[in-house]
């Protein structure tokens, strides 16, 4: 099931209502990522308020999914001894069936049964598992029993799989958190989905199913007629299934995804006749002749599987993100009247935090990142939307101080980058100009032009005439090698009010054209493109930037004596999820515990929250450091090669080796090479086409070897067609419509010049002419294609990342020793030994589509 927007409040206000001291406590299941922790302080703070207990859960995988699934999960169902309760997933569990992975429905039971556990789904990955978004529900399958099932459904509140505003919870179900993309975009998968679920069984796999001739018709056997979604097919159904609609386990069994449609009573392959018996009332010779039984089979078989096609192509489009899930909770405290500074702060963290991590419209990869500058890329219209509206609450919740109002205008149309507060109780949130350099407040200018993924990349800084560039752009704007090697904080006011209005001036000289955010126009909170600046008085002043680089840090680096040091009240429940089984199934949760909790505390309300996040800065400035050193030595010693899909990696000596070992820091380290690739590219005229799409940079195959292991960690990154400009492709389309126009208004004119000509000219003018007419013609239909390449009909025209559906794939053809348990989909573990033929055999896989 799935809960529209405009009711975002409903579940909430009934759990507020039914709720009493004798209430089991909410259990919430968070990702390790900083938007999920970010929506999650969020929650918590409502449910605090609200004296609703709840316990939270850290989850690094699958693996510790389905094992809080076994041990927290199914002990709170009735039919186990429980009381039910509400269990809310964060930034987990949506491209998965999670009534199976979490062990609350048996595929062999004709009736779900969820035991009285209601699971909310909040997550920005797709696609959906489509079981999740429109069946999830107790008792499907006995209303589907009835021929009339849709009254049946709508007299619970759901109407095919929507829930409305009479739904009251009672016997728990899968419910969907919908940020406007299912209600949107997914009509056609919905009339498909329930088309199938409403189809009488049969079975295709005899003598009269084989005259349609192919293959795959044939594959989908009896088995498969029972549940189309895999759960209950058999073992040679397995290889046809998208990667998401099953994933791999830790002990490497298969675990089934897709949705199911339960067996029934009543609706049956004899229904399909019931409508078409001739009647004997009137008979009449010219009547038509009825179709034939096996006429009609054929029929049902065909559209059953157009409409599996639909779902199919779904599945298989590849992965993308959509709202974070911070924003969208941030929403539900809105609805709620309970937003306010703390909240807000945390909803902007956490959309901060996914162009860090390369999460976009496309998958895990670069973006396509808007010259105008500021926090360019996520999302493409409906993203900067989003922070559009964020800075609007930003305006609301901190109305500017009459006495302090002239000196804030004037250092937000001066452009000045604020780096103290106000007063020492200032806790505001401010709109900031930010150029987009790395922890510039707690680097110096120098370090944070150096280590930006933006300008690095452009510069060419892991070469020695790359740096010398970077010499010369300070030099321009006059700002000696002493200053900019001083913290910023410390340097020369007049050069900190100067700076951005001379990279304004200087920056497009070396192609850094998105450095810094345009001029702001009109009102202040329609300054598109600025960053968000949170000061705690005089302790701290942190852009959402800089929280989520850190906050990044942390939990994909962490301090080496937090696991000693750590409170051992906490230690114990990650040990007993531990399983020393090597690749097959060891559990993460043991080592980033720790971590996850130290990056939860950064995030809290209270006054301790920068203290925490200060003395965690080494950490990011660690990192990053790592990244280019060592995406410098891959690029200066020539270690990409260049396979027949994307570009292959590897990180398996140098000092920072162990560090590359966690997939959050392998994804960074592979956005920066891959940005750095694609510059290169861009520079050399270089593109990779894909059909009739053309893609701004290739795929990237990063690997980081773990010794201890004795496994790589492999991550794929997307080339490039991720987040589009939709404003500005539009307003090119317009102005390639105008020269169409205009050029097609020349060709009637010399058309008809020709036409009173051509009885005076000879022969040999005639068909210069008509030379002239088919490169005209060649011309035009050339310029036609390019619109059509560019066409922004909407998200299923980019190029996905579809590495999770190519691993999948390999590991099917292979049988190599591969763990796929990351949430990303395009993070897998493979075993040392079986690298080389895992990746031959991935460079024959369309990874991007």
């Amino acid at each position: 099931m799935y809960l529209p927007r405009q009711l975002i409040s409903h579940l909430y206000l009934q759990l507020l209502r039914s709720h009493h001291p004798l209430s089991p406590p909410v259990l919430i299941l968070v990702a390790l990522e900083p938007d999920a922790l970010c929506a999650c302080r969020i929650l918590t703070s409502l449910l605090k308020r609200d004296y609703i207990p709840h316990k939270i859960q850290p989850v690094a995988g699958y693996g510790d999914l389905s094992r809080a699934g076994e041990e927290l999960v199914r002990p709170m169902q009735t039919t186990n001894g429980g009381s039910g309760g509400v269990v809310v997933c964060l930034g987990v569990g949506g491209l998965v069936d999670l009534g199976e992975i979490l062990a609350l429905t048996n595929p062999e039971d004709e009736v779900e049964d969820m035991g009285g556990v209601e699971i909310w789904v909040f997550d920005a990955r797709r696609p959906w598992n489509l079981g999740n978004v429109f069946g999830g529900q107790t008792g499907m399958g006995q209303a589907m029993a009835e021929i009339d099932a849709n009254p049946r459904r709508r007299g619970r509140g759901v109407d095919k799989g929507c829930i409305t505003s009479a739904y009251t919870s009672k016997n728990g179900g899968i419910i969907v958190y919908d940020d406007g993309d299912i209600e949107e975009e997914l009509r056609n998968e919905r009339e498909a989905y329930y088309a199938l679920l409403e189809m009488p069984e049969v079975d295709d796999d005899d003598d009269d199913a084989s005259d349609d001739g192919s293959e795959d018709e044939t594959r989908t056997g009896s088995k498969k007629r029972k549940s189309w979604s895999g759960r209950e097919d058999d073992e040679d159904s397995e290889g046809d299934e998208p990667p998401h609609q099953r994933r791999r386990s830790n002990s490497g069994s298969s675990i089934a995804s897709s949705p199911t449609r339960r067996k029934k009573t009543g609706i049956n392959s004899s229904n399909s006749s019931r409508s078409v018996t001739p009647t004997t009332d009137s008979p009449s010779p010219a009547e038509a002749k009825q179709p034939s039984a096996r006429s009609l089979k054929k029929r049902l078989i065909n559209l059953k599987r157009r409409h599996d096609s639909v779902l199919q192509s779904y599945y298989s489009s590849g992965t993308s993100y959509s709202e974070p899930i911070s924003s969208l909770i941030y929403s539900l405290a809105s609805e709620l009247g309970r937003d306010d500074n703390d909240l807000l702060w945390l909803a902007i963290v956490g959309v901060s935090s996914l162009e860090l991590s390369g999460r976009t419209m496309t998958g895990v990869g670069i973006s396509n990142t808007s010259e105008s500058g500021g926090s360019a890329g996520w999302g493409g219209q409906r993203g900067e939307h989003i922070r559009q509206i964020l800075r609007d609450e930003v305006h609301r919740l901190n109305p500017p101080d009459p006495l302090e109002s002239n000196r804030d205008i004037r250092g937000e149309i001066n452009g000045v980058i604020p780096t103290t507060a106000r007063s020492p109780t200032d806790t505001s949130i401010r709109l900031s100009p930010e150029p987009r350099f790395l922890l510039v407040r707690h680097w110096s200018l120098y370090e944070s032009m150096l280590h930006s993924p933006y300008l690095a990349p452009r510069l060419h800084v892991w070469t020695e005439n790359g740096r010398k560039r970077l010499h010369k752009l300070l030099a321009k704007m006059g700002i000696s090698l002493t200053q900019c090697h001083q913290y910023y904080t410390h340097m020369d006011m007049e050069l900190k009010r100067v700076l951005r209005s001379r990279l304004l001036k200087y920056a497009p000289m070396y192609g850094l054209d998105g450095l810094v955010p345009a001029e702001g126009s009109g009102s202040a909170s329609a300054r598109e493109g600025w960053g968000f600046v949170r000061c705690w008085g005089w302790k701290a002043c942190l852009s959402a930037t800089d929280v989520g680089v850190i906050v990044g840090a942390m939990l994909e680096v962490g301090p080496h004596e937090t696991l000693a040091s750590w409170d051992a009240k906490r230690l114990p429940r990650a040990r007993d999820d531990t399983e020393n089984s090597g690749i097959t199934g060891e559990s993460d949760l043991a080592s980033l515990l720790p971590r996850f909790w130290s990056a939860y505390d950064a995030l809290s309300l209270t006054s301790e929250s920068p203290t925490i996040l200060l003395e965690s800065l080494p950490l990011a400035q660690h990192l990053h450091r790592a990244i280019l050193r060592t995406g410098t030595s891959l690029l200066s010693k020539h270690q990409i090669r260049h396979l027949r899909a994307f570009r292959i990696a590897v990180v398996k000596d140098g000092p920072d080796v162990k560090l590359f070992t966690n997939p959050g820091a392998l994804t960074k380290l592979a956005l920066w090479i891959a940005e750095a690739i694609r510059v290169q590219e861009k520079e050399r005229g270089d593109s990779v086409k894909i059909g009739r799409k053309r893609a701004a940079g290739t795929p990237l195959v990063l690997a980081g070897l773990d010794e201890d292991r004795d496994l790589y960690v492999v991550v794929g990154t997307g080339g490039g067609g991720g987040v589009v400009d939709f404003a500005a492709m539009s307003k090119r389309q317009e102005e390639r419509k105008k020269k169409k126009e205009a050029k097609e208004k020349k060709q009637k004119e010399r058309s008809e010049r020709r036409s009173k000509r051509a009885a005076e000219r000879a022969e040999r003018e005639e068909e210069t002419g008509a030379e002239d007419e088919d490169s005209e013609e060649s011309e035009s239909s050339s310029e036609s294609e390019t619109e059509d390449e560019e066409d922004p009909r909407g998200k299923k025209h980019l190029l996905r990342n579809r590495f999770g559906i190519a691993f999948q794939e390999v590991v099917q053809e292979t049988n190599a020793r591969v763990r796929i348990d990351s949430f990303e989909h395009c993070v897998v573990e493979v075993q040392k030994d079986d690298l080389g033929g895992f990746l031959e055999a991935l460079s024959f896989r369309s990874v991007v589509g």
